[in-house]
């Protein structure tokens, strides 16, 4: 529910300052208060500067230029429902990652799922796709595959730190601290200056992104990942699209129709494949 509200709340984003600025100041405030956070709880523990090389690793892949390609893309006018689309690829992406790093082959009833779930995703955009037209779309679309195969990279790195017994709080504070250190440092050397917009929908929807969308919603997915595996969990990125069609149906006046209604159902259908257990 918290990302499916997200891609609707980063067009205010993008709509009043650039890409870069606008993820930096939501990684700031993530970063600010999960380091306040263990400091007052006295959780912080010494980690290596390998360790760190690694958070560097996490905070680039997964808290910093996925969301930027991101942003551009939907500032080149890409739709929230192709980018979901795109984004629903990483399961695919987890799969063949989490066979090449770590050596896990997916279950084959994960496979189907997988397969089930990206066809369901399609018949949900496909009638707002055949629409889309502009000389920037290819481009976009371009930045959004980078953008979902760096997400999965972060995915892994993840994974590997709470092998290595690093919690997934520590990561994701290191990680958010060392994207938003980046993202200042390329802001500083080939963005505009720096503003920040004062308006209610801007500061309203940076914090929402930033403590709910951020801080919220990244450790329970990360958390979800170390239980049940990356391939399995990346499902949640085919899933969520719904509660952004229903949020866009209330708010943007999107339409149901038979196809869309159908693909939900069989979006559905994948998840049953994912998570259900066969009896012996």
């Amino acid at each position: 529910m918290i990302w499916g509200s997200t891609w609707i709340l980063a067009k205010f984003q993008v709509d009043e300052t650039s890409a870069l600025q606008s993820v930096l100041y939501r990684y700031v405030i993530a970063a600010v208060l999960l380091q306040g956070a263990i400091s007052v709880m006295r959780s912080r523990n010494r980690h290596s500067l390998r360790t760190h090389g690694k958070f560097f690793l996490l905070g680039s892949f997964l808290f910093c230029w996925n969301y930027v390609l991101f942003y551009t893309a939907t500032d080149l006018g890409l739709t929230t429902g192709l980018i979901a689309v795109v984004f629903s690829l990483i399961i695919t992406m987890n799969m063949a990652n989490n066979a090449i790093l770590f050596g896990e082959r997916p279950e084959p009833s994960t496979v189907v799922g997988a397969i089930i779930g990206l066809v369901g995703i399609s018949m949900v955009f496909a009638e707002d796709i055949t629409t889309l037209h502009g000389e920037g779309l290819l481009l976009a679309v371009g930045l959004c595959i980078a953008a979902t195969y760096l997400a999965s990279l972060g995915n892994m790195m993840s994974k590997k730190l709470q092998r290595e017994g690093v919690s997934v709080t520590g990561a994701n504070s290191w990680g958010m601290t060392y994207g938003a250190l980046i993202l200042l440092v390329v802001v500083f050397i080939f963005d505009d200056p720096i503003r920040i917009p004062i308006t209610w929908p801007f500061l309203s929807s940076l914090f929402f992104l930033a403590i709910i969308g951020s801080i919220v919603a990244f450790w329970s997915y990360l958390t979800l990942l170390g239980r049940v595996g990356a391939d399995k969990a990346a499902y949640a990125m085919i899933v969520f699209p719904i509660w952004s069609l229903v949020l866009s149906w209330m708010f943007e006046g999107f339409v149901w129709t038979a196809v869309k209604v159908t693909g939900v159902g069989i979006i559905l259908v994948g998840n049953l494949f994912i998570i259900g257990r066969r009896r012996r």
